[in-house]
């Protein structure tokens, strides 16, 4: 898909070329908008990986029990 993207072909075009591999609508094609949030979520951790993972890690912690509230934010430098 990501290829496809690059190569300049509308999310559109590429659509029905895919299949859902499990779940509910396994062997159908994903819609439009879930390609888009796909190609969204794949942006985001590109640019920001380091935010990914720590929200992983966040997210593991809490499931444990080991991470007891927010975190606390870091502060910006202006």
């Amino acid at each position: 898909m990501l290829r496809r993207r690059a190569n300049g072909e509308s999310v559109e075009q590429i659509q029905p070329d895919l299949i859902i591999p499990t779940g509910k609508r396994k062997g159908r094609s994903p819609s439009v908008a879930g390609v888009c949030r796909a190609l969204a979520e794949h942006a985001k951790r590109e640019a920001y990986p380091e935010a990914v993972e720590q929200a992983h890690t966040d997210f593991v912690e809490l499931r444990v029990g080991e991470l007891s509230g927010p975190r606390a934010q870091p502060q910006t430098v202006r």
